[in-house]
């Protein structure tokens, strides 16, 4: 073949020209659509952005510049200061004003031991959302045997305990919280049961769901040898299920956390109280003080987590996708 002569690729076949003319109708349709729903996401950003400007009497345009100051504004007198708020060290700063009194919020074991007041709130938070996660996950684990199709045969009762966990977990914590602040006043006990409502909502579904991807021979050798059905359930399926229902707790877990501490900043006990106390007074040092605190206790808790997944479960569950 000569340097001019030209490629010609072979004609497609009635069967091949269709399948290109098919490709290409969808791959029209795919760029309209991906055109559509950027004009669709920019018009709805404009419309927020004119809500936004219109509900705060046309200022918020104006004061976008300020956004910054806030965090400048944070900047305490010395950066030792948030150590000694963390810590309930006396500061030479002190004028007897709140702002500087980091030894009065000290809880006291002994008469020389104390817990610092932010470390004892971060752990207030972390019974609240400990609490509230064996509490949903033990509701969560009764109901969801009654929610999974292969388990329970009646079709009202699957359908009656699937309608129950969505409305549960339907409301988000924060407005079952405020009704329950209505009726309990301020406090732990509010953010105990809106996360403990939430929870059982949740993880019933998740629980439901392994359980009906469950193994059905050790069930059907018990139902074979006369097992009942409380008897099946609790030797044939939960010792399948029991690692993933301890890996969806330990996740649970993690959200209840963050949950507790948002529950926290609206008058719900904990480390969230305390917050946005000081954020809403400019405590400068004693609000990097609890963001700190914050950021290092959920880094934690969620590597504590992931690990002690990845020790139930198994790693292989996890490598999905990652080649290994």
């Amino acid at each position: 073949m000569s340097a001019t002569d030209v490629y010609r690729a072979p004609a497609l076949s009635p069967e091949g020209a269709t399948v290109e003319r098919h490709w290409r109708d969808l791959a029209a349709r795919r760029r309209l659509y991906t055109i559509g729903g950027l004009v669709f996401l920019f018009l709805a950003l404009s419309g927020s952005l004119w809500f936004a400007n219109e509900t705060n009497a046309g200022k918020f345009f104006d004061r976008l510049p300020y956004v910054a100051d806030f965090f400048t504004e944070l900047k305490p007198r010395d950066w030792f200061d948030p150590v000694r708020a963390l810590f309930d060290l006396p500061s030479p700063y002190d004028d007897g004003s709140l702002k500087f009194d980091y030894p009065e919020g000290r809880v006291y074991l002994t008469q020389s031991i104390y817990i610092p007041e932010y470390f004892h709130r971060m752990i207030e938070t972390l019974n609240i959302a400990l609490f509230s996660t064996l509490v949903g996950s033990t509701f969560g684990f009764l109901l969801c045997f009654l929610a999974a199709g292969n388990i329970t045969a009646s079709r009202w009762l699957r359908f009656a305990t699937r309608r129950f966990l969505e409305i549960v977990r339907a409301f988000p914590e924060i407005v079952i919280a405020g009704f329950f602040l209505a009726i309990f006043s301020l406090g732990p006990i509010p953010a105990i049961l809106a996360v403990s409502i939430h929870t059982v909502g949740a993880l019933g579904k998740m629980f439901f769901e392994v359980v009906e991807n469950a193994d059905m021979k050790p069930e059907e050798g018990l139902r074979a040898v006369g097992a009942n059905w409380v008897e099946r359930v609790w030797f044939g399926i939960v010792p399948q299920v029991l690692p993933n229902f301890m890996s969806y707790f330990l996740l649970r877990f993690e959200i209840n956390v963050r949950a507790s501490t948002i529950l926290g900043a609206v008058g719900a006990g904990g480390i969230g109280e305390s917050l946005r106390l000081s954020i809403g007074r400019g405590h400068e040092a004693k609000t990097i003080a609890i963001v700190f605190l914050l950021l290092c206790t959920i880094v934690a808790v969620d590597q504590f987590s992931a690990w002690l997944r990845h020790r139930l479960v198994g790693r292989q569950a996890f490598a999905y996708g990652r080649g290994e």
